[in-house]
């Protein structure tokens, strides 16, 4: 990234000292740049009082570009010769260029996504605990240290990375500045990488408590380690991936020793690995769903359901994309905007998305009319509990037991059997009636979204 950001300050600063040195500025600009305009000034390209011609032409402007990316290091480019005053695009007002700042949008994005976030997981957490009395599950506490570790991400935003100039071109800034941000972006990678697998863990863990069938388990149980697995690497590899550490932060002026890993290389990798597990990690519902006997409308209904996190592989990809730019970037504390933004708000949605099963049922619970009909049928259904048992309903009852009551995970079923008296002639007609009235208490399980007809086995 370092000759490209070299090229790009040349250009915008070297073609601008000209314009600041006819107005008697040359103190403010290294002695570098003005032997470098000196000489740009020889060739006769621009009058050294022909403001539009230094800023456009191009024959101007290459000879200046190449002499300064020799002869000046990017601190000089970037502050004058006391090292303590940036020149806050003091060369580029002079030839109109715009002072952009994207900055306050992002605090303004950040702020309220992590808020709504921490809302949902709340009411989650008090939905079970205080109301429904649900036991809290590996889902649960995984959704929690997601959003846990995205709060001190969200205060890192606020207070580092944009306090210290993401969002703006590099050029306006001071070298303190553009290490201080690169320093806190460091941060904010390892942290992001971190949300990344716990938001995945919890979709995993809902699903290991929801399908209990052994083939499936195994096959959940296997995603989970390779998440983990997934998740460690690249903690660490955004930890140690420059050597000294310190040369993350530090490398961009060229003037410190060190070696970095392919940057890029991780970010674009990870972003394509997290894409393809969320696609796979959404076809194991889909896949149970496509096997059981069930009307298409209430196939379509599920679906839709579980579909609701593909959100988050769309914000993946738009963030992904990002990161092909930013591959590209020589411009870090501008181009790092988006990568920031679309991470901030897919681990946000990807949280959300997570608590939506349990925020409907508090609706449901507040608004009865939204669950519908209520369902009384002939049906196998996945049991949300400690135990995970695949539980038959059948619908007759045993005729040994003429009463029974049962109940657990919010499940109560009446069996009764009856017998009509028999006539007083032997060859008389005997009516036996069974009977089984069943039922299920949508509001204590989020697995109860899922209602299993006539499941193959």
């Amino acid at each position: 990234m370092l000759l490209p950001l070299r090229k790009v300050l040349v250009v915008l600063f070297g073609l601008c000292w000209a314009v600041a040195a006819q107005q008697s500025a040359e103190s403010k600009i290294p002695l570098c740049a003005q032997i470098c305009l000196l000489e740009a000034f020889q060739t006769k390209a621009c009058a050294p009082t022909d403001k539009a011609c230094i800023c456009t032409n191009a024959k101007f402007q290459a000879p200046v570009s190449a002499c300064v990316a020799a002869n000046c290091t990017i601190p000089e480019a970037l502050v004058q010769p006391n090292k303590h005053s940036a020149t806050k695009n003091y060369s580029l007002r002079n030839c109109g260029a715009p002072i952009r700042n994207r900055g306050p949008k992002y605090v303004v994005i950040s702020n309220v996504m992590i808020s709504i976030t921490a809302v949902f997981v709340i009411i989650r957490f008090a939905f079970k605990i205080v109301y429904s009395k649900l036991e809290i599950g590996l889902d649960d506490w995984a959704v929690l240290a997601c959003v846990l570790t995205a709060i001190p991400s969200a205060i890192v935003t606020v207070f580092g990375t944009v306090r210290h100039g993401l969002g703006q071109d590099i050029w306006t800034l001071e070298p303190e500045e553009i290490t201080k941000m690169l320093k806190y972006f460091y941060v904010m990678a390892s942290l992001y990488f971190t949300e990344l697998s716990l938001l995945k863990l919890t979709l995993l863990f809902f699903y290991i408590r929801v399908f209990p069938s052994k083939p499936v388990q195994r096959l959940l149980w296997g995603t989970v380690i390779f998440v983990v697995l997934w998740g460690l690497v690249f903690v660490c590899l955004a930890i140690f991936q420059c050597q000294p550490i310190s040369y993350f932060w530090t490398h961009w002026d060229g003037l410190h020793e060190g070696h970095c890993l392919d940057i890029n290389a991780i970010t674009v990798s990870n972003a394509a690995i997290s894409i393809f597990l969320d696609l796979w990690i959404l076809g194991i519902p889909l896949w149970q769903l496509w096997g059981l006997k069930m009307h298409w409308k209430k196939k379509v209904g599920v679906a839709l359901m579980f579909c609701v996190g593909t959100f988050v592989t769309v914000v993946s990809i738009l963030r992904l994309s990002a990161l092909v730019h930013f591959a590209q970037s020589s411009n870090a504390s501008w181009e790092f905007y988006d990568v920031s933004l679309w991470s901030t708000i897919e681990i946000s949605v990807g949280c959300m998305c997570a608590c939506l099963p349990t925020l409907r049922l508090l609706l449901v619970k507040i608004f009865p009319v939204l669950a519908g009909s209520t369902t009384r049928s002939r049906q196998q259904y996945y049991n949300y509990g400690s135990g995970n048992e695949l539980k038959d309903i059948s619908a007759n009852a045993n005729s040994r037991n003429p009463r029974s009551r049962t109940s657990k995970s919010g499940l109560s079923s009446i069996a009764r059997s009856q017998t009509s008296p028999p006539f007083p002639h032997d060859n008389g007609i005997t009516v036996k009636t069974s009977y089984t009235v069943e039922r299920m208490h949508s509001d204590t399980d989020e697995a109860s979204l899922v209602s299993h007809e006539n499941e193959k086995k």
